[in-house]
This record gives C-alpha cells, sequence and structure tokens, in this order.
C-alpha cells in the first residue's frame, strides 16, 4: 500500500506536534530531601502550587533523605526529558554525580535550601544559613548574657546545616566568656532527644541548646525539662515552622527560631525554572534573607 504525499505530509505534522506537545509537557523535575519536615513540606506545597499557577507541569519526587533514592528520581526525570530540575540534595557531595549526569543531558539544574558541594548549577536558592547562623549565636549571647555552655545538634551531611552551625559558632567566638561544650548530630527528632538527653547527661552544665532545626530544638526543649531543668537552658531552633513559632510563645525554655521562608524559596524557584526553560539568564545564587522570631513582648 503507497501512501500520498499529502498523507505523509499530514502524519510528519502530526508527528511533529506529538514532539512539541511532549517538549512543552517535559516541565520541571522537582526532587525534594524529605516529606517528614514541615519546611519541606511547605515547599513541596510552595512549588506545586506556583507551577499551577503559571501552568507549568512539576513532578515532585521525596528522596526521604534516602541519596538512592533520589539518584534513582533524578534518573527517572532525566529519562522523562524534563527541562529543569529542582533539587534539595540528600547528601551535598553525593548528589554531586547526579548534578552531572542532568547537565550531560542538557537538563538546568537549581538547587533550593541546600547546595551541591562542587557543582555549577544554574542557580542557587536558600538563606543565607551563614548569617542566619550569626544571628541565632547573636540571640544565644543576648539571652545568657555573653557567658555559659551551649551545645549544638548538628546534621553534617547537608550543608546549608554546616554554613548556619559556621555562623552560630563565629557569634559565639566573639565571646570569651562563652563555650561550645558539645557538638552532636541528631537528624530527625527522635535522633535529636536521645542526643539532647546524652548531651545534658555528660554536661550538666549546659546554658544553652543550638538545634539545626525546628525538630531538633523542639526535641531539646523536652529533653530539657525531662532533665529537671526546665528555665535552666536556653533553645534556639532554625526554619520558624508553626509548631516552632507556637513553642516559642508558649514554652519558656524555647526562646527564638531563625525563621525561613519555605514559600519564597518555593516560588522563586519555579519562577526561576521557567526562566531558564526560556532560555533567560538568571542568577547564579539567589539567597533569602532569614528572620528571627522571638517572644513576643
Amino acid at each position: 500500500m503507497t501512501i500520498s504525499a499529502k498523507t505523509k505530509t499530514l502524519l510528519m505534522s502530526a508527528a511533529l506536534a506529538l514532539v512539541a506537545a511532549s517538549a512543552n509537557a517535559a516541565g520541571i523535575g522537582a526532587s525534594l530531601l524529605t516529606q517528614q519536615h514541615p519546611f519541606y513540606n511547605e515547599l513541596s506545597k510552595a512549588i506545586a502550587a506556583e507551577g499551577k499557577a503559571q501552568n507549568v507541569p512539576v513532578e515532585i519526587a521525596i528522596a526521604n533523605q534516602d541519596l538512592n533514592k533520589q539518584l534513582a528520581d533524578i534518573e527517572d526525570f532525566i529519562v522523562k526529558g524534563v527541562d529543569v530540575i529542582i533539587m534539595s540534595p540528600v547528601d551535598s557531595k553525593g548528589a554531586l554525580a547526579a548534578v552531572a549526569r542532568a547537565q550531560a543531558a542538557g537538563i538546568k539544574v537549581i538547587t533550593v535550601d541546600v547546595p551541591v558541594e562542587g557543582a555549577k548549577v544554574s542557580s542557587y536558592i536558600g538563606t543565607d544559613n551563614y548569617a542566619g547562623g550569626v544571628k541565632a549565636g547573636e540571640l544565644m549571647a543576648e539571652q545568657l548574657g555573653g557567658k555559659g555552655n551551649v551545645a549544638i545538634i548538628d546534621y553534617p551531611l547537608v550543608q546549608s546545616v554546616v554554613n548556619r552551625v559556621n555562623g552560630f559558632k563565629e557569634a559565639i567566638a566573639k565571646h570569651p566568656d562563652m563555650k561550645i561544650v558539645s557538638i552532636q548530630t541528631g537528624i530527625t527528632r527522635a535522633e535529636a532527644l536521645a542526643v539532647a538527653q546524652n548531651m545534658l547527661q555528660a554536661n550538666p552544665d549546659i546554658n544553652g541548646i543550638f538545634g539545626f532545626g525546628d525538630d531538633a530544638a523542639l526535641a531539646a526543649s523536652v529533653a530539657v525539662k525531662s532533665a529537671g531543668l526546665a528555665g535552666k537552658v536556653k533553645v534556639i531552633g532554625f526554619d520558624g515552622m508553626p509548631e516552632a513559632r507556637a513553642a516559642v510563645d508558649s514554652d519558656p525554655d524555647m526562646v527564638g527560631v531563625i525563621q525561613q521562608y519555605p514559600d519564597q524559596m518555593g516560588k522563586l524557584a519555579v519562577d526561576t525554572a521557567i526562566k531558564l526553560e526560556k532560555g533567560e539568564t538568571v542568577p547564579e545564587s539567589q539567597p533569602i534573607v532569614p528572620g528571627v522570631y522571638t517572644k513576643k513582648k
């Protein structure tokens, strides 16, 4: 059976239309670190909402703090041929290979909240974590009158946390009568609770605890009470989600949190991805200044 020239033309046009539609539908892939933290839930909602508002397809995959899962999700986005990948890496170093794979496939990469160490991405959007850490240290010094023993609940695999802890240390170092007596890793709330309990048992003279995130700070506050130290240890968190802000308002031991704005980050990430899809130039770094939330006067 022969196909007429007109039919061939129509078939070719249909095929080209399908290819174009496929390209337009490729959209944005977002690989987020976890859904077990309020910050990332807010970030995920903001990304989905802005994608809907801009009528751009967005597929969100959650790694749940599993690097292998995240690498598999990025590979899936590459196979699907998305235009841009928005990524909050589980491991700042471990995600480097995934970024390289995506870029080799011609896909632009935006990192949000957590940078990828050693990678040059199209744009990094996140809190100025170092500045936030400095603010946390300054608040701790203010609360303790410039003297006392301080502990830190850490998450050293994530560069954004490394930055905020370094900022905190820098601020504390300016006060010779303040000393950091313990730094331990407590990633989940349950882990942070155990870590805080161990810190307080080993160092009963601790006057303040800085939690790298809200979960860590809230857990520390519970540990303070269970150790019979209520009113004697100042706790400061980082994120500023509703539960933590409510704790600052009502819990005497929670004296403040450094407030991030995941809603702004999610919106900006999608808007930046759309600009990249259009071939526009975007800033390599788009820092968002954090706030400080303390007890209402």
